[in-house]
């Protein structure tokens, strides 16, 4: 089991390397081998969600416009009042 410490240090830890990639092929290679492919197609979606609710895009809609289930958009909502996505 990995312990919360070293779980933080692995967390700063990408997020150092991930800051230090600065051209998209990098980057896309990068994400390409850390991630599943399920997750490559999740991720970008996400961000979709927030993009749109921050539109002011009603919750059902969005979900019915990206084929996933309203708890999804639920959950982007939830994170963004939280103060997450300040940069989208």
């Amino acid at each position: 089991m990995i312990s919360v410490k070293s779980n933080n240090s692995y967390k700063k830890e990408l997020l150092d390397l991930l800051l230090k990639i600065n051209k998209k092929d990098d980057l896309e290679n990068f994400l390409e081998g850390i991630l599943t492919p399920k997750e490559l197609e999740e991720i970008p979606v996400r961000l979709q969600i927030v993009k749109m609710l921050k539109k002011g895009i009603p919750q059902h809609k969005i979900a019915s416009d990206l084929g996933i289930g309203v708890a999804t958009v639920t959950r982007g909502s939830k994170e963004i009042k939280q103060g997450k996505f300040k940069i989208v």
